[in-house]
């Protein structure tokens, strides 16, 4: 999930206003950048339990020792929530899951350079608090009662909403952990491309990232958890909405989706105001009965942006959210991958070309069969392995022709290799710990808290 942005302090707006928070992301290739982020789940080295928001051992300690090199902490009321560096933030998840929303970044190799730094900050919270965080998508031992909540209003407001929308919302909130990476578009035209491609090919990407075989200390049944709780969770604002695969999607279309997407929340005089169910089309119409009369400002509009998780979010630029957490040879990987495919325009072709005919129908099928049965499903005539063959020849294609070497000559392809050898040697993440749970573990899942762990 993304940050909370600020107190509302602009004009009321209007749709043109709305639609130019889209349409200001435009930008010419030569500015294009990859921005990644990615989620890591907190635990107790001696007890494996998971860090509680208070205490000599907690999430604000951690917090607080994060604080040099320029990072600077941010607070809601007394509590420390952030941590600000630039462009790049340390937030947290409602469980304590600690995410790093990357700065901007022209290379995979930077974003690696990121990430790189990034676990070496935490080596710090390891050695003083005896904390560690793991790099997978769900948490494996403790059940959600478990884990405690943190001390984020807008949090407070989701947790009683989520209930009434999915089986599984608090358990997203709670449990899971993603690796995301964001992206640039040159206008409307490319946009419409590289979303229709981002959605197609998600379920295959959740598929090569499974990362998370276990729950309340099992086996789960899937090879994607959190992939799986997302399936069930507040339909209205997740998945694949099917305005993308219509012949007139742009950006106008994709405002009014969210104009009718339920809300959560407002921000007045530093309070969260809950609105929960109730449309931002209402709010314009002065209909909100939370604030009745009054009409939404562009703050309001990008808070109930982050509200909304699709597979594919669209912003002033893109985010691909649907793999699993990993360690950081899969945090660059997803970038890699990405950037591979929609970056050189060859590739984009390519990947347009391979998706062009597939139906909605067909995507949410793949997208439901995946959390189980990984690189296994069936697609038309194919599997997802064999289609997953075609996409990596793409991005490794895309990345030859972009040629962004590292200081020892290399080019991006060499962050692609966790994801060819899932690919050559047909097993995800997943399915190798499930191998090794019931071969060298002795039906026990502790052993993930020592494998999975960063760095």
């Amino acid at each position: 999930m993304s940050g909370t942005p600020g107190d509302t302090t602009s004009e009321p707006v209007d749709e043109a206003s709305l639609l130019a928070s889209f349409t200001s992301g435009c930008k010419p290739k030569e500015d294009w950048r990859l921005g990644t982020e990615h989620e890591k789940i907190g635990f107790c080295l001696d007890t494996l339990k998971p860090i509680p928001y208070e205490g000599q051992r907690s999430i604000r300690r951690t917090l607080e020792l994060l604080v040099s090199d320029g990072w600077e902490l941010e607070h809601e009321a007394e509590n420390p929530i952030a941590l600000r560096r630039g462009m790049a933030t340390i937030t947290l998840e409602p469980g304590g899951q600690l995410e790093l929303s990357g700065a901007p970044l022209a290379t995979v190799h930077e974003t690696c350079a990121e990430v790189r730094d990034h676990l070496r900050l935490l080596h710090h919270v390891r050695h003083d608090l005896r904390i560690g965080f793991l790099g997978l998508g769900f948490q494996p031992k403790w059940a959600r009662d478990d884990i405690p909540w943190m001390p984020k209003s807008r949090y407070a407001v989701m947790r009683r909403y989520m209930p009434q929308v999915g089986a599984h919302g608090l358990d997203m909130m709670l449990r899971t952990a993603t690796v995301q990476v964001n992206l640039d578009f040159a206008s409307e035209a490319d946009m419409v491309r590289k979303m229709r491609v981002g959605y197609c090919l998600q379920p295959l990407v959740t598929a090569l990232f499974a990362a998370s075989p276990f729950s309340d200390g099992k086996p789960s049944g899937y090879l994607s958890t959190r992939a799986a709780a997302w399936l069930d969770t507040d339909k209205a604002r997740t998945g694949v909405p099917a305005m993308i695969f219509a012949d007139d999607f742009g950006f106008e279309s994709y405002m009014n989706w969210l104009l009718d997407v339920p809300m959560y929340f407002v921000i007045r005089g530093g309070q969260y105001i809950d609105c929960a169910g109730q449309s931002f089309r209402d709010f314009m119409q002065g209909k909100l009965s939370a604030l009745p009369n009054q009409r939404p400002t562009m703050d309001d509009w990008e808070l109930h942006m982050t509200t909304v998780f699709p597979e594919v979010r669209l912003k002033r630029y893109m985010e691909m959210r649907g793999a699993d957490a990993g360690g950081k040879p899969w945090i660059c990987a997803l970038p890699a991958l990405w950037k591979g495919l929609l970056y050189d325009e060859q590739a984009l072709d390519q990947a347009y070309n391979l998706v062009a005919d597939w139906t909605h129908e067909e995507v949410l099928a793949m997208r439901a069969a995946v959390p189980e049965h990984g690189l296994k499903v069936a697609f038309r005539d194919i599997t997802l392995l064999q289609l997953a063959e075609t996409v990596m020849d793409i991005a490794r294609g895309g990345l030859e022709r972009s040629a962004c070497l590292n200081e020892d000559g290399l080019d991006e392809t060499i962050h692609l290799a966790p994801v060819l050898r899932a690919v050559e040697n047909n097993t995800t993440q997943a399915e190798a710990w499930l191998h090794a749970f019931h071969h060298e573990w002795e039906g026990k899942v502790e052993p993930i808290f020592e494998l999975a762990a960063l760095p």
